[in-house]
């Protein structure tokens, strides 16, 4: 899976202008964008597992509309944060949407860099969400990575040797700092 500073905003809006508009804002502020012009289209892209980091949606569309796709995204295993924007909110719809789960309830006009600060702060939680998953998971599970942390080139190597000598049926000595995480070698 890419990392979540990888991965693309989705823009749902059935105005090509809209999105042609909003999504270069947020490619010149590098940020990637996959643009969807309805709500269906991008909610079977979700139930396929393709990758979003934020999912920002018009409210008024046809077809699905927005708070629709933010009910059924919820529904969703691992919902990415949602952001919805509309020039026909009040507060509450507004009230609505954020107690159904969205990320932020945006009106318009909106200035793009308040929307862009949205998507960031979005995608920041969205990146720590799935972060305190996976070492849950690899806590779970029993993984070295998931007790021993770091990406050094150092903690790297030792990973790898407890690994290799895990299956030995042998004593063996790991010497370390206090904290440096040798109590968390010997299971």
């Amino acid at each position: 899976m890419a990392s979540v500073d990888e991965l693309p905003i989705w823009l749902v809006d059935d105005d090509p202008d809209v999105r042609e508009s909003l999504g270069q804002w947020l490619e010149v502020s590098d940020l990637a964008v996959r643009p969807f012009a309805e709500a269906t289209a991008a909610l079977a892209a979700l139930a396929a597992g393709d990758a979003c980091g934020v999912l920002v949606s018009d409210v008024k569309m046809p077809g699905m509309d927005g708070l629709a796709l933010l009910d059924a995204v919820q529904g969703l295993e691992e919902p990415p944060p949602v952001v919805l924007i509309t020039g026909h909110g009040d507060v509450p719809m507004a009230v609505t949407a954020m107690q159904a789960g969205a990320w932020d309830f945006v009106e318009k006009p909106y200035s793009p860099e308040r929307l862009e600060e949205c998507v960031r702060r979005a995608l920041e939680r969205h990146r720590l969400a799935l972060e305190n998953r996976r070492l849950r998971h690899a806590l779970r599970e029993g993984d070295l990575a998931g007790r021993l942390l770091g990406r050094a080139p150092a903690m790297l190597r030792l990973r790898d040797q407890l690994a290799n000598l895990a299956p030995v049926r042998a004593n063996v000595l790991v010497h370390g700092e206090t904290g440096s995480g040798k109590e968390v070698a010997r299971d």
